[in-house]
């Protein structure tokens, strides 16, 4: 087994692979916006554009996802960022999901998500 990390900071991993010799487990951390001033549909397209940015790193991509938690700050939004969220997933392939309405780290955080998927090694 190998364990790479990737976009390390002193406190965590922006993502984890694992190399379990058959199969690589990807662990995406809880990503936020960049640009905080966006709305929340806004917010929801950066994420998940940071996500794909972060799978092409580990050579997959969203339909490699098998797992998402997504935190939002305020439920009233899950239509809204659902509206982003469907047009994103991958068809067939839409991964298992909780949805949380959640007090974020920072008030400005409209949505973060984390992921987890699989490939083959």
């Amino acid at each position: 087994m190998e364990i790479s990390r990737f976009e390390v900071g002193p406190r965590f991993s922006e993502m984890t692979v694992v190399d379990v010799g058959t199969a690589k487990l990807i662990y995406i951390a809880g990503q936020v916006a960049e640009n905080t001033s966006l709305d929340v549909v806004g917010q929801t397209r950066q994420v998940l554009q940071i996500i794909d940015r972060l799978l092409a790193k580990a050579g997959a991509d969203k339909s490699s996802i098998v797992a998402a938690r997504i935190y939002l700050h305020s439920v009233g939004d899950y239509a809204a960022m659902n509206s982003v969220w469907d047009d994103w997933v991958a068809p067939g392939q839409a991964p298992a999901r909780a949805t949380i309405g959640a007090k974020l780290i920072h008030h400005e955080y409209k949505v973060e998500i984390e992921v987890t998927a699989a490939i083959k090694a």
